[in-house]
């Protein structure tokens, strides 16, 4: 009962001022939690004004408008995370940040600090875990359904169906097959069509 006049009072306003945020509709984050301590600083107090999902107040998202992600992904939604998008980063379907984690996809040039140096986007896969404290650098590709142990620093590419850790993050085993079913997820709000083969593939 609570779940539902959670929604009736908090719910529909989360969804008017998130549009990319899909998340199933009871049993994730309580809305009010998600208006108190994720709208209100944004929207208010002006904490990440332009991102279009909830970033958790102790986090920072810079250059937004560069970043593509699917659902079942809300890139800060955690503390303390840090995502750097100066060269863009795409985000696949169903990826998780621990706390602490930064994703860092330009570097400063060495002789002269102002300056980012350009390169290729970041690339996260499907079903991705990365574990808490750790940092995904420039141009790291990282496959889907992968784990990232905690305390990791990804520096190369991480291939699909992996589990890595480590300073440099190395792949340690195969990661097991995923085997949550999307489709029965009843969502806060309809889903855009071009999640469908996902929702109901598991890709």
């Amino acid at each position: 009962m609570f779940k539902k006049i959670d929604f009736l009072f908090f719910g529909w306003i989360i969804n008017l001022f998130y549009p990319q945020y899909f998340r199933p509709k009871y049993g994730y984050q309580r809305y009010y939690i998600l208006f108190f301590h994720y709208l209100i600083p944004q929207k208010l107090f002006r904490l990440n004004p332009k991102v279009k999902w909830p970033v958790h107040y102790t986090s920072k998202v810079h250059s937004p408008e560069k970043i593509k992600k699917g659902i079942l992904c809300d890139p800060g939604d955690n503390i303390n995370n840090y995502i750097q998008a100066n060269n863009g980063i795409i985000f696949g379907n169903n990826v998780e940040l621990g706390p602490g984690v930064s994703i860092i996809s330009s570097n400063h040039a060495a002789d002269n600090l102002k300056i980012h140096v350009k390169g290729n986007p970041i690339i996260i896969g499907n079903n991705v875990w990365i574990g808490a404290n750790s940092t995904i650098l420039p141009e790291v590709k990282i496959g889907n359904n992968v784990i990232i142990g905690a305390n990791s620093v990804v520096k190369k590419d991480i291939p699909s169906n992996s589990v890595a850790v480590g300073n440099p993050c190395e792949v340690i085993k195969e990661n097991g097959t995923y085997t949550e079913d999307f489709s029965t997820i009843i969502f806060n709000k309809k889903t855009p069509k071009k999640f469908d083969i996902f929702l109901n593939s598991n890709i």
